[in-house]
């Protein structure tokens, strides 16, 4: 199992990544909260990580915190919940709002996010009940540099990271149509609709 990588980051693009450690380049995905933790590419990072092995594919994800990758890992062992879902769900909730959802039996909150209807909000709050410490965990995003990419190249990395996450193509754009994009990295703006499609 890998469990930790530590290099420079060489590309990243929601919500693949590429690290190169030590010459050798690790693809990863990763959640959008890790990603508004990522410094500019040719910088070192840590990256928490968890394999998964299937016939088809070796599949490697990061996360900013061990928190994350907790959440990650605990919510995958649920019936109907893959990884995909899980970074769905990391990428638009944090671990504190995720665990204060399902101590407070909210499942309205988790039925904002994609791809999760309502019995799949009510099966994630009883079995995840038992699953996460009484405390909130602590999972703090770091602020994002401004991208260099022209505002029509982020919006269009934002949009397809977006529709990657679960989101139609109609509702991502409807999202980013939303938020006055001018400046803003495409990370950026990915935070700015998540919070969005979460009101």
């Amino acid at each position: 199992m890998i469990g930790r990588l530590i290099g420079k980051l060489a590309e990243k693009q929601p919500p693949a990544l590429l690290l190169d450690v030590n010459g050798v380049g690790y693809e990863l995905e990763a959640p959008m909260s890790t990603f508004y933790t990522l410094p500019d590419p040719g910088q070192e990072v840590v990256l928490h990580t968890h394999l998964v092995v299937r016939d088809d594919a070796h599949l490697l994800y990061g996360f900013s915190s061990r928190e994350e990758r907790h959440l990650f890992r605990t919510l995958i062992r649920i019936n109907g919940v893959g990884p995909k879902l899980a970074l769905t769900i990391l990428s638009g909730i944090s671990v504190v709002e995720f665990t204060r959802s399902v101590q407070d039996d909210d499942a309205a909150r988790l039925v904002r996010l994609p791809g999760i209807g309502k019995k799949t909000a009510q099966r994630l709050i009883v079995e995840m009940r038992d699953r996460l410490p009484d405390n909130h965990l602590s999972c703090q995003a770091a602020p994002v540099d401004a991208s260099s990419l022209a505002v029509r190249d982020a919006r269009q990395d934002a949009r397809s990271a977006l529709e990657s996450l679960g989101y139609k193509p109609q509702e991502a754009s409807r999202l980013i149509g939303s938020i006055d994009c001018d400046g803003l990295s495409s990370e950026e703006i990915i935070r700015n609709a998540l919070k969005t499609a979460m009101k």
